[in-house]
C-alpha cells in the first residue's frame, strides 16, 4: 500500500521566516481541524515549514486553498498526478468555461511537484516529468475545447471524436524543455502548429478561410492558457519556434515549413528539432512531418564548412579562461557563463555532427543524450560525470529561484535577503557558503565547455558573447552590444538575426549563411573600434542588405581582414563611400582587384583598361556605361586610400584627376562619334581643355568639371550629313559630351559640368572657336579670366597637332605684358569682393576662411601671371606657383588634405567638431597632429600667418587707391 505524501517529506533546508511560517500555520490548523486532517498536517508541519518560510508563492497556494495542500499531502504522488492528468482530460465546455479548472489544476500541479521536488520525494527526471506530462495535457484540452466550440459555431465539421484529433490535419509540435520532458518549474512551453491544408480543408465548412481559421484556433489557445485572471495562468505560450516567426503566421502549413527549413533553415533550428514531438492533434500528420524533416536534422554527409557552421553556436559564447566576472549574485543559471544552455550546447552541437551517421546520439534528452555521446566515444566519463552533476543542480536552483513567485526568471536573486531564500530551498544555510559553491559550479561548466572544438576561429568577441541563435535576444549578447557602444542592442541584435534567417540575397543560400556566421563577430568588434558603431552598423546594414549575392564580398573580408577593417572604418567616417557603396555594392568589386591596393600615382593599367573598354562600346550609351563602372569603382578605391591615409593630398588629387582625364579621353571620340553619326562629318578639329581643380589636377571627390571646348576649322565647313556649320557641328559635339559625363544612366553619373569659364561664359556658344579664344584673351578678357587661364590644360584633343595648337594659344595669352601692382590690386580687390558677397561659412570652410585655399590660389595665379609676363616657366600646379611662399604653399596643404578626407567622407558641408572622435583624430592624424584640439589650434596659427604672408604679397587696397 503506498504511502500519503505527508508521510514522505524531508525538510529542505533552513527556516527562513518563521514568523510568516507561524502565521500561515495557525490558518492551515484551523482549516484542519475543521476538515479533520490535523494529523496530516502535524505530520508534514516539519518539511512544509522551510517551504513556506521562504517561498511566498507557495504558502500562498496552501493558504488560498488549504483543501487542495489535504489532497496533497493525503495521496501517493504519482496516484495525485494521475488525477489531475485526468481531469485535465476530461475538461469539456465552452473557452470561458474552462479558463479557472485550467488554472486550478495547474495551482494543484504546482503545489505538488514543489513538494515532492523539495521535500526530496521525486527526483529531477520525475519533477520536469510531470510539468511536461502537464503542459502535453493542457495543449490537448485546450485544442479540444477550442475546436469543440468551432464545431458549434458550423466552421469545423469534423467529428468531435474523429480518430485524427479535435482538428483533422492540425498538429502541435512540442518544442525545446518541453519536447523533451525537461520543462522547468515556472517554465513558458515552445509550441508550433502546423497543419496539412489538403487535410484540413475537407473538415471545414464551405467558405471557412483556412489560413484565417488556423490562426484564429492558434491565437485562442495561446490566450486561453497564458491569459492572466484572478486564477492565474496555466502556461505562457511561446509560438515563435516556428519558422521565421517575424513574417509568417502563427499555424504555418506544412509544404510551406518544410520548404523553409529545406532552403533557409538554421542549424540553431536544427538543434531545436532534436526535441521537437508531437504533444496535440493530428498525431498522424505530425508524425509524417517529423519523418520529412529527419534527412534535414540528422545529415548523413557534412562539409567542412558546415561543420563549422555547428560548431560556431557553441563559438559564439565567449569562454574565459578563468572565472573572473563569474558572481552568484545576479548570475544567469540559463544563459549566462558556466549555465544550463552552455551543457545543452555542448551536448547538441555533437549530436548535429554526429546524430547523422549515428542513430544511437539522436536522444532528445539532453542527460541521456550526454551518456549516449560518452558511449560512443566522444566524451570522456569524467567530463560527463561533471557535466550531468552540474546540470541537475543547476535545474534544481533554477527550479527554486522560480518557486519563490512563480516567475519564470533565470537569475539568481542580487538581494542578498532573496538569494537566501534560494540557498534555505536548496538546503544552504549559509549564504557566503552557498554563493561560493555557486561560483565553484560555473566555472567548472565553463571550462568543460571551452574544451568542446578548441582552436580554430572565435566566433565571440574581446567585448563578450555574440548569440544570435534562437527566436529572442540573448541577455548576454545585449550586453555585450551595449559594451561596445551601439545605443540600440536590441535593434542590432535583431538586424543580424534577420540576416541569419536569410532575409537579404547575401545570406540567402547556405553558404552565404555559413560565412555570414563567421563574419558578423568581426563585423561588430570592427563596428565598435571605430567609435562610431551605430553609424558605422547602419551604413554597412544598407551596403550589405544591397548585394545581389554575399558569397564572394563574405569570403573576400574574412580572407583580408585588414581591408575588411578600412571598409568598416569608411562606414563610420565616410557617409559619402558609404552611401555610394549602398546605393552600388558594385563599387566594391574592385576590391576583387588585385590592383585595389596598388599606390595610387602607379600605373595600374586601369586608365587603359577604361579607354580600351569605352573604345570597343557598341555605341553611345554602352561606351558611357562602361566609363560609368570603372569610374565608380575607382572613385571607391582612391577614396579608401585617401580616408585611411595610404595617400597624401597631391596623390590623391592626381589621382581624382586622372581618374576624370581618363573619362573624359573615353568620352570625348565617343561624343564626336555620336555627333558624325547624327549630322555627319565635317573637316575640322575639337579639343577638351579642363580649368580649376581639374586643370590644376588637384581635384578632390565630388569636383565638378569646369571646362570648356575649342575647335577649328575652314570658314564655310559643314558637316556630310545634315550640313551643320563648324558651330553648329561642336556645339552639338560639345552637348553630347556634357550629357556623356553629367547625365545619370543605370549606371549612375560621373561629374557635374561648369562651362561658364569658356570665353562669353554662359552667353556665347557652348564651344569656341579657337581663333575667337586668341582674340577675346587679346582684347577683352578681365584678369580674373586670366587668373582661370593659369589652371587651363588640354586634356584631349582630336588630332595631336590641333592639342598642341590650343596649348600654345593657352601660353600665348598668360604671356602678355601686365603691371605687376596693377595686376595685385586687381586680384586683391577681386579677393576682397569674395569675402564681402562669399563669406566663410565657419570654422572649417576650408575653402574661404582667410589665410585658407583660396588665399593661396589667388597668390599662387597671380604668381603665374606676373612668370607669364616675364617670360618664366608656367605651372598648373599650386604647390609650384607658390615655390617662393613657403607659408601659403604649408597652408595650403594642409587644408587640401583636410579637404581631401572630409570630400571623401561628406557629400555635404560639415562641420567636424560634430563627427565622432574617431573621425577628429583621423584628421588630425592626416596632417600630423596629435589630436583634434591641437590640429584646431594648428589651423588658427596657420591662417593667421598665411593671411598676413598673402597680406605682404597681394596688399589691402587704401582708400582712394
Amino acid at each position: 500500500m503506498s504511502q500519503g505524501l505527508a508521510t514522505r517529506l524531508q525538510p529542505c533546508g533552513p527556516v527562513r521566516d518563521a514568523e510568516a511560517a507561524a502565521r500561515l500555520h495557525e490558518r492551515l490548523a484551523e482549516a484542519a481541524e475543521a476538515e479533520g486532517w490535523r494529523a496530516t498536517l502535524d505530520a508534514a508541519w516539519g518539511a512544509l515549514l522551510p517551504v513556506f518560510a521562504a517561498s511566498p508563492y507557495l504558502a500562498g497556494l496552501a493558504r488560498r486553498w488549504p483543501d487542495r495542500l489535504r489532497r496533497t499531502l493525503d495521496s501517493d504522488p504519482e496516484a495525485r498526478l494521475a488525477e489531475i492528468l485526468a481531469a485535465m482530460e476530461a475538461l469539456t465546455g465552452a473557452p470561458d468555461e474552462a479558463k479557472a479548472p485550467l488554472r486550478h489544476l495547474k495551482a494543484e500541479l504546482h503545489l505538488l511537484t514543489a513538494l515532492c521536488d523539495l521535500g526530496g520525494v521525486w527526483d529531477l527526471d520525475q519533477v520536469t516529468g510531470a510539468l511536461s506530462r502537464f503542459a502535453d495535457a493542457a495543449a490537448r484540452a485546450a485544442l479540444r475545447i477550442l475546436a469543440d466550440d468551432w464545431r458549434r459555431r458550423g466552421r469545423l465539421i469534423s467529428a468531435p471524436d474523429d480518430p485524427r484529433g479535435p482538428v483533422p490535419g492540425l498538429f502541435v509540435l512540442a518544442m525545446g524543455k518541453g519536447g523533451a520532458f525537461e520543462l522547468n518549474y515556472s517554465s513558458d512551453i515552445d509550441l508550433s502548429l502546423f497543419y496539412e491544408p489538403e487535410v484540413l480543408e475537407a473538415a471545414l465548412s464551405e467558405g471557412v478561410e483556412m489560413q484565417g481559421f488556423v490562426n484564429r484556433l492558434a491565437q485562442g489557445l495561446t490566450a486561453l492558457l497564458s491569459e492572466r485572471t484572478a486564477d492565474g495562468y496555466v502556461f505562457r505560450v511561446d509560438l515563435r519556434l516556428r519558422p521565421d516567426p517575424s513574417s509568417t503566421p502563427p499555424a504555418v502549413a506544412a509544404p510551406m515549413a518544410l520548404a523553409y527549413y529545406e532552403s533557409v533553415g538554421q542549424n540553431w533550428e536544427r538543434a531545436a528539432f532534436i526535441k521537437a514531438r508531437v504533444c496535440a492533434g493530428d498525431a498522424a500528420e505530425g508524425a509524417g512531418f517529423l519523418k520529412a524533416l529527419v534527412p534535414y536534422i540528422w545529415r548523413r554527409s557534412l562539409d567542412y564548412q558546415a561543420v563549422l557552421d555547428i560548431q560556431s553556436i557553441k563559438k559564439q559564447i565567449h569562454v574565459h579562461k578563468t572565472g573572473e566576472g563569474l558572481e552568484a549574485a545576479g548570475a544567469n543559471l540559463k544563459l549566462g557563463r558556466g549555465g544550463i544552455r552552455e551543457i545543452e550546447f555542448y551536448v547538441q552541437t555533437q549530436q548535429l555532427i554526429l546524430g547523422g551517421r549515428n542513430r544511437a546520439l539522436r536522444s532528445p534528452r539532453t542527460l541521456e543524450a550526454l551518456d549516449a555521446l560518452t558511449r560512443a566515444g566522444h566524451v570522456s566519463p569524467e567530463a560527463r560525470d561533471e557535466l550531468r552533476a552540474a546540470y541537475v543542480e543547476l535545474r534544481a536552483l533554477e527550479h527554486r529561484a522560480q518557486m519563490l513567485a512563480d516567475e519564470q526568471t533565470h537569475l539568481l536573486p542580487v538581494d542578498p535577503e532573496r538569494r537566501a531564500d534560494v540557498a534555505a530551498l536548496a538546503g544552504q544555510g549559509d549564504l557566503a557558503a552557498f554563493d561560493a559553491g555557486i561560483e565553484r559550479l560555473l566555472v567548472r561548466v565553463n571550462a568543460r565547455y571551452g574544451e568542446l572544438f578548441e582552436g580554430g576561429e572565435d566566433l565571440s568577441s574581446p567585448y563578450g558573447s555574440l548569440v544570435f541563435t534562437g527566436v529572442e535576444n540573448d541577455p548576454g549578447t545585449l550586453e555585450t552590444l551595449a559594451r561596445m557602444g551601439f545605443s540600440e542592442p536590441a535593434s542590432v541584435s535583431d538586424t543580424i538575426r534577420s540576416w541569419h534567417h536569410g532575409r537579404i540575397q547575401a545570406t540567402r543560400t547556405a553558404r552565404g549563411r555559413e560565412l555570414f556566421t563567421r563574419l558578423a563577430p568581426q563585423l561588430l568588434t570592427a563596428v565598435a573600434k571605430t567609435g562610431a558603431p551605430d553609424a558605422a552598423f547602419r551604413r554597412f546594414a544598407v551596403f550589405f542588405a544591397g548585394l545581389s549575392a554575399g558569397v564572394q564580398v563574405q569570403a573576400l573580408f574574412l580572407n583580408q581582414p585588414k581591408l575588411f577593417e578600412l571598409v568598416v572604418e569608411v562606414m563610420a567616417f565616410a557617409p559619402r563611400l558609404a552611401r555610394m557603396l549602398g546605393r552600388r555594392p558594385q563599387a566594391l568589386d574592385g576590391v576583387l582587384d588585385a590592383r585595389f591596393l596598388t599606390d595610387l600615382d602607379t600605373d595600374s593599367g586601369v586608365v587603359a583598361q577604361l579607354l580600351a573598354e569605352a573604345a570597343a562600346a557598341s555605341d553611345f550609351e554602352e561606351a558611357m556605361n562602361v566609363v560609368r563602372r570603372q569610374h565608380r569603382e575607382q572613385v571607391f578605391r582612391i577614396g579608401m586610400h585617401t580616408i585611411t591615409g595610404r595617400a597624401g593630398p597631391e596623390e590623391a588629387g592626381r589621382a581624382n584627376t586622372d581618374l576624370a582625364d581618363a573619362c573624359m579621353r573615353a568620352l570625348a571620340p565617343a561624343a564626336l562619334k555620336e555627333a558624325e553619326r547624327l549630322g555627319g562629318a565635317l573637316d575640322g578639329a575639337a579639343a577638351v581643355v579642363a580649368l580649376g581643380k581639374a586643370g590644376s589636377r588637384e581635384m578632390s571627390a565630388g569636383s565638378d568639371l569646369d571646362l570648356m571646348t575649342v575647335y577649328a576649322a575652314p570658314p564655310e565647313a559643314a558637316s556630310a550629313g545634315r550640313g551643320w556649320s563648324a558651330e553648329t557641328f561642336y556645339g552639338r559635339f560639345t552637348q553630347r559630351f556634357i550629357a556623356a559625363l553629367s547625365a545619370h544612366t543605370a549606371e549612375g553619373g560621373l561629374y557635374e559640368v561648369d562651362m561658364r569659364l569658356r570665353p562669353t561664359g554662359s552667353k556665347g556658344p557652348v564651344s569656341v572657336r579657337l581663333e575667337t579664344l586668341r582674340a577675346y584673351y587679346a582684347e577683352e578678357a578681365d584678369t580674373w579670366e586670366f587668373m582661370a587661364l593659369t589652371r587651363a590644360r588640354v586634356v584631349w584633343a582630336s588630332d595631336e597637332a590641333f592639342g598642341a595648337e590650343v596649348t600654345a594659344a593657352l601660353e600665348e595669352a598668360l604671356r602678355r605684358p601686365r603691371d605687376a601692382a596693377q595686376t595685385a590690386g586687381e586680384v586683391r580687390a577681386m579677393r576682397d569682393l569674395m569675402e564681402r558677397e562669399r563669406a566663410a561659412k565657419g570654422f572649417w570652410d576650408l575653402k574661404l576662411s582667410a589665410g585658407a585655399q583660396v588665399d593661396a590660389e589667388f597668390v599662387g595665379q597671380y604668381r603665374q601671371l606676373m612668370a607669364g609676363a616675364a617670360g618664366r616657366p608656367l605651372t598648373v600646379s599650386t604647390l609650384e606657383a607658390l615655390k617662393d611662399d613657403p607659408v601659403l604653399a604649408d597652408s595650403w596643404r594642409m587644408h587640401q588634405q583636410l579637404s581631401q578626407l572630409t570630400a571623401c567622407a561628406f557629400e555635404d558641408k560639415n562641420d567636424p567638431d560634430e563627427e565622432p572622435p574617431g573621425f577628429q583624430q583621423r584628421l588630425a592624424a592626416a596632417v600630423g597632429a596629435p589630436d583634434f584640439d591641437t590640429l584646431k589650434a594648428q589651423l588658427i596659427h596657420l591662417r593667421l600667418r598665411a593671411r598676413r604672408a598673402f597680406d605682404s604679397v597681394l596688399p589691402p587696397i587704401s582708400d582712394g587707391n
